[in-house]
C-alpha cells in the first residue's frame, strides 16, 4: 500500500506515524513545500526566544527516516487527478498512490490592497518567521506594525517585543483575539499584552498597505499612515487548496469530508487546516484550524486508510495562550442562554450554558478544571444542580457531590 501525504504539519506527520505503527511495510511518501523537517507551529515563539530545537521539531529532525518514509522537501503539488490516482509536482514528476492524504495546511489570508508589495511579513510558516527574526537580530528592525489582533498577531507581537522591538498591533474589532475570546476575557489579555510593552490600537480598520514596489506604511481608514521598520500581516488564514482546482474534489472554504474524513474522491482523505469537518458540539461544518484537531484528524484518516473503520467524533473549538504571563484557556462557544462569571483580581472565569448544559467557557488567570468543563460539555451533562458553584476554581470531580453553596469569599456576577 502506497500512501502519499501532502503536507508534513501536525495532521500529515500524525497520519504517517499512525500508518507506520500499524503497517511496517506500507510505502509512505511525504511532500512539503518547506525545507524543514516536520515542526510544531505553536512552538515557534519559544524556539526563537530560547534556541531550543526539540519542542519545535517535535517528532525529531529525522522523523521521516525513522518512519522509513520518502520525504520530498521544497516541492509543490500542482495537480491531483483522482481518476488516475496520481499527483503532479511543479517539476513535472507524477506520483501514483493507493491512498492520498490532503494535509497541506493553510496560508496567510489578507484581503487588503497592497498585500502583494515586497517586504510584508507573516508568521504562518517557519521560513517566514525566520526571515523577520533574522532582520531583528541584525538590527534592521527596531519597530513593527502588525495588522491583525488574532492569535497569530498576538503571539508574534509578544515574540518581537521580547526581542526588543517596539510593536504596534492594529485590530478592526474592539478587542483582541475576537474568534477566541469574549470582550471581558480579552480585557485581561490586553492588560497583560500592554504590560509586555506592546501598543494595542483596537477598533481601527486598516485600508491598505501602501508603497510603490516595496511596502512603506499602513494606511488606516481615516487616512493616517503608520510607518515602521517592518510590517506584518496577521489577518487570518486560508486553506492551501489551490492545487485542487482541476481535481473535481468538493470544496467550499476547505475540502468537504465525511465522518471518516473521506473526500468525495475515491481513496482521498483530508485532515488539518484544509478539512471542512463537523463541529463536535453543533454539527456545523467548517475549518477548525488548530493543532489538537489536526493531530486527531491525522490519526482518524490513517486508521481508515488502514481499513480500521473509525468515525471522527467532530472537531472542537479550543485553544490556550501560554506566553502572556497569565494563562488563558478557551473552550467551545461564547454565547448561551445563561452566563456565569467569577472574578478575583485579574482572574476571570466565564461559563456559558444552554438548557442547563455547558456550551463553552473562558478561563483567565485561574484555569483549574478546564479539562473537567470540557468533559461535562462533551457529555452534555445537565449542570444546573451545581448552581453558582459551577464556575468556582474549586469546582471539579471532587466537588460535584457537595451542596451548591457559594463561598462567601467569592466575587460573583450572574448575567442572564
Amino acid at each position: 500500500m502506497k500512501t502519499v501525504i501532502i503536507g508534513t504539519g501536525p495532521a500529515g506527520i500524525t497520519a504517517a506515524e499512525t500508518i507506520r505503527r500499524h503497517d511496517a511495510d506500507a510505502e509512505l511518501v511525504l511532500l512539503t513545500t518547506e525545507p524543514w523537517a516536520p515542526y510544531s507551529p505553536p512552538a515557534m515563539a519559544d524556539h526563537f526566544l530560547t534556541g531550543r530545537r526539540e519542542p519545535l521539531f517535535w517528532k525529531g529532525e529525522d522523523a521521516a527516516q525513522r518512519l522509513g518514509a520518502t520525504e520530498l522537501r521544497g516541492v509543490r503539488v500542482t495537480d491531483v487527478t483522482p481518476a488516475a490516482h496520481e499527483v503532479t509536482l511543479s517539476d513535472g514528476r507524477r506520483l501514483g498512490y493507493d491512498s492520498l492524504v490532503l494535509a497541506s495546511g493553510s496560508r496567510l489570508h489578507a484581503p487588503l490592497p497592497g498585500i502583494d508589495l515586497t517586504g510584508i511579513h507573516d508568521f504562518k510558516s517557519l521560513d517566514a518567521a525566520e526571515r523577520i527574526v533574522e532582520q531583528v537580530r541584525a538590527g534592521d528592525v527596531r519597530s513593527a506594525v502588525i495588522v491583525g489582533c488574532g492569535f497569530i498577531g498576538v503571539e508574534l507581537a509578544l515574540l518581537l517585543a521580547d526581542l526588543g522591538v517596539r510593536v504596534t498591533v492594529l485590530g478592526r474589532r474592539g478587542w483582541v483575539m475576537p474568534r477566541m475570546l469574549d470582550p471581558d476575557t480579552a480585557a485581561v489579555a490586553e492588560a497583560a499584552i500592554r504590560e509586555r510593552g506592546v501598543e494595542l490600537r483596537l477598533g481601527v480598520p486598516v485600508s491598505a498597505f501602501v508603497g510603490d514596489a516595496t511596502v512603506e506604511g499602513v494606511e488606516l481608514a481615516d487616512g493616517t499612515v503608520l510607518r515602521a521598520d517592518a510590517y506584518v500581516a496577521a489577518t487570518g488564514v486560508k486553506p492551501h487548496v489551490e492545487y485542487l482546482g482541476a481535481s473535481g474534489i468538493g470544496m467550499d472554504w476547505g475540502v468537504h469530508v465525511d465522518d471518516r474524513l473521506r473526500t468525495d474522491a475515491p481513496d482521498v482523505y483530508a485532515a488539518g487546516d484544509v478539512a471542512e469537518a463537523a463541529d463536535r458540539m453543533t454539527g456545523e461544518r467548517f475549518v477548525h484550524a488548530i493543532f489538537p484537531n489536526a493531530v486527531a484528524q491525522g490519526e482518524v484518516v490513517a486508521r481508515n486508510i488502514l481499513g480500521i473503520d473509525t468515525v471522527y467524533a467532530g472537531a472542537e473549538s479550543m485553544n490556550s495562550l501560554k506566553h502572556l504571563g497569565i494563562p488563558i484557556v478557551s473552550i467551545g462557544a461564547m454565547s448561551g442562554d445563561d452566563v456565569l462569571r467569577w472574578q478575583h483580581g485579574r482572574a476571570l472565569r466565564t461559563v456559558w450554558l444552554t438548557d442547563g448544559r455547558i456550551v463553552g467557557c473562558r478561563l483567565a488567570g485561574e484555569i483549574a478544571g478546564a479539562g473537567f468543563y470540557r468533559a461535562l460539555m462533551l457529555r452534555g451533562d445537565d449542570v444546573r444542580q451545581h448552581g453558582r458553584r459551577l464556575v468556582e476554581p474549586s469546582f471539579g470531580p471532587a466537588a460535584v457531590a457537595l451542596p451548591a453553596v457559594l463561598p462567601r469569599t467569592s466575587s460573583w456576577s450572574h448575567v442572564a
